[in-house]
């Protein structure tokens, strides 16, 4: 690990200013991605800006509408939350499938969304669910944050502050882990929505996206059959020594039924 300064930032105004001021300047939010990236020299950041300890980027929001989840809010607290649970099951099931103990008490929502890995959980719930990823300086819709591998719409400087999740209909999320990292292999987070169904998958390709064939299929009727009929190009999908691109593309069919089936309980 290369020599870094550290700051621990008391206001998201701090921190955006601080890493304005140096484009080498990283934020640290929950450091369960960055700081093994650090320790492998595979991240060189001169100066780390610790958010740990602004408290306007934690909380749960519930409303008539959905849920709104502070940046800084960690995995375990989205999986605990009562609040949560009743409002958008699904989305709390996911967060308790977020690694391991260590990592749902100390990763956070935001860090997560921002470091955008092809296999992290929470882009399928922010892509199936439209949600809404509020920054300091604006609101992006969850269609238009993911770009590609490690790649999202964020801006230099620009903080994630907190993401609104619309409440659906039904929904589930399922998927197929890497025993040892329990990073998806391939997730799929299915939403009926009430005006139209989305299906997210991670895991797959270079970053979280949504599925059109599925949720073409799936608007017409949504069953584990519609589901089960759709054949997945494997064109752009991942292939590493644990799944091929083929293998994967079928795993998106398969966790879409299963998903289909916890939605419909």
């Amino acid at each position: 690990m290369h020599a870094f300064k550290y700051l621990r930032a008391s206001s998201a105004n701090d921190a955006a200013a601080a890493v304005a001021k140096n484009s080498e300047a990283r934020y640290l939010a929950g450091g369960q991605s960055l700081v093994q990236a650090m320790k492998l020299r595979l991240s060189s950041p001169t100066d780390l800006i610790d958010l740990g300890a602004i408290k306007d980027l934690t909380g749960i929001k519930v409303d008539g509408s959905g849920v709104t989840i502070g940046a800084m809010t960690r995995h375990a607290d989205v999986a605990g939350s009562a609040d949560v649970k009743k409002a958008i099951p699904a989305l709390a099931a996911l967060a308790g499938m977020v690694g391991d103990r260590q990592v749902r008490n100390m990763g956070t929502l935001g860090g997560s969304l921002a470091n955008s890995d092809p296999a992290a959980d929470y882009p399928a719930a922010v892509l199936g669910l439209g949600a809404t990823i509020n920054t300091n300086k604006r609101k992006i819709a969850a269609d238009d944050f993911f770009k590609g591998l490690f790649e999202t719409a964020l801006q230099p400087a620009e903080l994630i502050t907190s993401v609104t999740f619309p409440a659906a209909k039904r929904a589930a999320y399922v998927k197929f882990k890497n025993q040892a990292s329990r990073f998806a292999i391939v997730g799929v987070f299915v939403a009926d929505t009430g005006s139209g169904v989305r299906v997210a998958v991670t895991g797959a390709g270079p970053c979280a996206f949504r599925s059109k064939e599925l949720e073409a299929a799936l608007s017409k009727s949504f069953t584990v059959e519609a589901a089960a009929a759709v054949k997945v190009p494997d064109k752009g999908m991942n292939s590493d020594l644990h799944a091929s691109a083929e293998y994967r593309a079928h795993l998106v069919t398969v966790m879409a039924k299963r998903a289909v089936q916890a939605a419909l309980g």
